[in-house]
Formats: structure tokens, sequence, C-alpha cells
């Protein structure tokens, strides 16, 4: 099988292939994340993860490289990594109450197999009302300044929703495993 690499710095997105048992290496792209005005969240995250994935895939023709992104949006306002406390607790205070979609895009590239395969995973999360003091707790707590949304569904941050709606849960942490596992196979990967 040809080697198969993660193009991505995410300790997420990481910790969730390693789930898969496949022998993988993991590399930063260096794709810039920038914003095309008009663009949607869907068609973001999936022209980033082909980006990414088609970066590493030029430095590693005989892989097969995944890459994979993630866009959050409650509306018309995408919803970034809030990077620190105040503005995790400012991200949060929005989102109290409200429902936001989470647009996982995944992709495989494979140069020298042939392999091109795309997915977009959409995941609803609808957030009850959160005070200020909760708010706060939870932000001192978990830390979650390097997550879109500005929590971490598979810790604490689940105390959050209302509930969510998702065909994979993987993907609202960044990698849409029941996806990824079918195109792997698909590329003849053996899972389990």
């Amino acid at each position: 099988m040809p080697p198969l690499i993660l193009a991505s710095t995410s300790p997420y997105r990481r910790e969730l292939l390693t789930r898969l048992g496949v022998p993988f290496e993991a590399h930063p792209p260096g794709v810039p994340e920038e914003v095309i005005a008009g663009e949607s969240a869907t068609d973001r995250a999936l022209r980033l993860a082909q980006a990414k994935a088609q970066a590493v895939a030029r430095r590693f023709p005989d892989a097969i490289v995944i890459g994979s992104d993630q866009v959050a949006a409650a509306g018309e306002r995408v919803l970034g990594k809030p990077g620190d406390a105040a503005a995790c607790r400012a991200q949060l205070t929005s989102l109290s109450g409200r429902t936001a979609l989470f647009h996982t895009a995944c992709t495989l590239a494979g140069t020298g197999a042939g392999v091109h395969a795309a997915h977009v995973d959409t995941t609803t999360v609808v957030f009850r009302s959160l005070g200020a003091e909760e708010i706060e707790r939870y932000v001192a707590r978990e830390q979650p300044f390097d997550c879109a949304g500005g929590f971490k569904a598979e810790a604490l941050g689940i105390t959050l929703f209302e509930y969510i709606e998702s065909r994979d849960p993987t993907a609202l942490i960044g990698l849409p495993l029941i996806w990824l596992a079918g195109a792997l196979r698909g590329a003849g990967y053996r899972l389990p």
C-alpha cells in the first residue's frame, strides 16, 4: 500500500486518525487559510481541505494524502478559532441559545495511485442558553482557544448543548472517520 499522510498539524485530527489503526505520517500543508468574499462555509471547508491535500501530495507523489478542514457558521457569521479567553467568552455568549453548523471537509489525494475523493459532513449543534458564569467556568477549565466555535465537544464542551445532529460524531472533532474509513477501503487499505 502507498504510504498514508495526514496533511495537518492538528493534534485532534492525528488522534482521530490513529483510531483507524493504519500507520501514517503527519506533515504540515503550509496552506494559507484565506477567506474569499462570498464563499459559503461549505465551499471554503472543501477548498481548504483539497488545497491542503494537494500541497502535501505534490511533495509526496507516491503517497495517499488526507486533507481536512472545518468551517463553522452561525447564520451568515463564520466562527473562527477564538485564540484567547476573551474572544472565546464572546463567541460562546453569541452562540447561547442558537444553532451553529460545522462543515467538516475531508479529501483524499493520491497522484501516483490516481486516488481523488472528497466529502463534506455537516453537523448541527444547538446550544442551550448559557449564563455568563457558566461560560466563564467553562472557558477557564477547558481553554478551547484553538477550536472552531470555542468548545471541545469531545470533552467538557458537551455540557453546553441542547443537542447535536450528525451523521458522523467524529466530524465535529475535525475528521469524519466514517466517510474516511470507506474512502480508505476504496483506495485498498484494509479496515478493520
